[in-house]
């Protein structure tokens, strides 16, 4: 049985979507294309356009959502298309679990909650989970979508500099690579579309 409020949440959210798109975040897209396929952690993975996306693509892939309803979905929809082989789906609450291994890309792509969480420790241990040369590649809303769960007026969201003051990584071992706030033409779970700021950030840990 599900307790914890961000776990009730977030299985309400996801027991709510029934149509899934596949489509994966284009700048998981864009930062991944050209990788080399290696170990990939999908924290958050949600519907699972990531995941998918990135096991179709050669990936051996990590699966990582609080709420089990969107783990068990990701599991099947990688069996039935086939990639089920390279993916495997874990339920973690990040506050207090994090996938084992190590990764050449750990993926955090909207891990935003409306709840208390601990977001710069869960991505300091994602930056520590990385093999030499690997990539953390963090996506953020930088603006309200009028899809959004969070319509708060007041809501501020942090730029790419402060995500990365927060991170505290020691420099000489973790490279910020990219850090700015593109726009792009979005389209909601109804087919709606808006103008979005993403706030992303790429870090690589030395050693390549």
């Amino acid at each position: 049985m599900v307790t914890d409020e961000a776990a009730v949440f977030w299985e309400r959210h996801h027991g709510a979507r029934r149509a899934w798109d596949g489509r994966p975040n284009p700048l998981l897209v864009e930062v991944a294309g050209p990788l080399p396929p290696g170990a990939a952690a999908d924290l958050g993975c949600g519907a699972g356009g990531d995941t998918i996306w990135l096991a179709g693509h050669g990936w051996q892939v990590t699966a990582v959502d609080i709420a089990g309803t969107a783990v068990e979905r990701v599991r099947a929809r990688a069996h039935d298309l086939g990639v089920g082989a390279r993916v495997t789906a874990e339920r973690h609450d990040l506050a207090r679990s994090f996938p084992a291994g190590a990764f050449d890309l750990v993926s955090a792509q909207y891990l935003q909650t409306p709840f208390e969480f601990p977001r710069p420790r869960v991505l300091r241990t994602a930056a520590h989970a990385l093999r030499p040369g690997g990539l953390l590649l963090i996506v953020d809303h930088g603006s309200t979508a009028p899809w959004s769960w969070n319509q708060d007026p007041g809501v501020r969201y942090p730029a790419p500099g402060e995500l990365a003051a927060d991170l505290d990584l020691d420099p000489s071992q973790w490279h910020v690579l990219r850090a700015d706030t593109p726009q792009r033409v979005a389209t909601g779970p109804s087919g709606e579309t808006a103008t979005v700021t993403d706030t992303v950030l790429l870090i690589q840990r030395a050693g390549a």
